[in-house]
């Protein structure tokens, strides 16, 4: 486990030095399970200044995204998390409304490995994210989005869980 966050500390510190943060934003966001139980998200994003496949069609970017959630559970069994990920954003080309698709993959930890029946084995888990929304003139967007958690078998118990969102992001 010391040798899989080592990597991931060093990944995201080569990383950085090839994407660093421009813009930073808020992120709200509120959503439920597939067992219909509440989450409630709040982040930070920072954009990264670069952009590749620029076209009249749109152009590929991304951001840096740290958050927090909360999990509500029946009980008291309720949960915590923090995530830290690389998102890639296909934002189109537009005046003031510009609608964008966007899909990641990161890492976060659970305070809880028993949640709501789920048992995901471990607090390490990855965090797989995929989707769309519309950024407005001077920064601030609102999207949907489906966030998958499981620790890809590192575990015997590896029942993952998901939360659909939606989200706003105002801009700093």
């Amino acid at each position: 486990m010391k040798r899989l966050f080592c990597l991931a500390a060093i990944a995201a510190a080569l990383m950085g030095q090839s994407f660093t943060a421009q813009a930073a934003g808020v992120e709200f966001g509120v959503g439920a399970t597939s067992d219909s139980t509440m989450t409630y998200r709040l982040g930070m994003n920072f954009d990264w200044d670069k952009s590749w496949l620029q076209s009249d069609v749109g152009r590929l970017t991304g951001y840096w995204s740290g958050a927090y959630t909360y999990w509500e559970g029946d009980k008291g069994s309720s949960n915590n998390s923090l995530s830290f990920s690389p998102v890639f954003v296909y934002e189109f080309s537009g005046e003031s409304i510009k609608p964008y698709v966007e899909a990641g993959i990161g890492a976060a930890v659970f305070s809880n490995t028993d949640y709501e029946g789920n048992k995901i084995g471990q607090a390490f888990q990855f965090e797989d994210r995929i989707g769309f929304g519309l950024r407005f003139h001077g920064g601030h967007e609102v999207g949907i989005r489906a966030t998958h958690y499981s620790n890809a078998g590192m575990s015997s118990n590896n029942d993952g869980v998901e939360s659909y969102s939606l989200h706003y992001t105002m801009p700093l």
